[in-house]
């Protein structure tokens, strides 16, 4: 379901698998249920989640305090989370901002509306794999559902293996949290984690773009 990155005083930080949900599904239990009893950590506070297709970085507080402050971080703007993606369709533009509201859609989907009300803000990179390969760098300054799934689909590159926004069918849907960037406690941390789960993500192409990208903080 996950493995272990990090663990200090005040937070862990796990790299969940894609497939796995947040919450109890049948007889398969909770994430955080699981954490909690693999790593004998009885109190631990989610400070974001991940769709259940999502893989990549979590992080959870260990204490009140931590949580706290890691979420006020978080909507400060100050806690910066980095995505990857993959899709096999041409974008209507390659880098830029997303912005919108978003509305529910059919199905269990949502979709990007033309108001900006209260809009989800997304701004993204792309770099070229091959012939119907690009990855996509994004950087959520929101936390809406779906929110990077819309994104995508709304610049008319849906992302791989997502069905429910009309990606191609693949062996995952490529998404995944790929670097996290904070303050805690007068300390800075940053945490990067390329994808080991699909085998689009693990092309020579793949890693050889990752590799040059350096830190996504100083990126977007």
């Amino acid at each position: 379901m996950f493995s272990l990155l990090a663990r200090t005083a005040h937070f862990i930080v796990i790299d969940k698998a894609p497939g796995v949900g947040f919450h109890r599904e049948d007889d398969a239990p909770a994430l955080i249920d699981a954490v909690r009893d693999a790593l004998a950590e009885p109190a631990l506070w989610p400070v974001h989640r991940l769709d259940k297709p999502t893989s990549g970085l979590m992080l959870f507080a260990r204490s009140e305090a931590a949580a706290r402050a890691l979420s006020d971080a978080l909507a400060g703007h100050r806690l910066r989370k980095f995505y990857l993606a993959l899709s096999d369709r041409a974008p209507a533009k390659k880098q830029g901002w997303v912005k919108g509201d978003m509305v529910k859609a059919r199905g269990g989907a949502w979709r990007l509306a033309h108001s900006a009300d209260k809009p989800a803000i997304t701004r993204f990179l792309s770099f070229s794999l091959a012939p119907r390969r690009r990855l996509f760098l994004l950087a959520p300054f929101t936390g809406r559902t779906h929110q990077l799934r819309v994104a995508m689909k709304s610049v008319s590159a849906p992302i791989l293996g997502d069905a429910l926004y009309g990606g191609t069918a693949a062996d995952r849907v490529y998404l995944h949290a790929y670097a996290l960037s904070f303050d805690l406690f007068g300390e800075s941390y940053a945490f990067v984690c390329p994808p080991s789960v699909g085998a689009e993500f693990l092309t020579p192409e793949c890693a050889a773009s990752l590799a040059e990208l350096g830190q996504p903080w100083a990126l977007l």
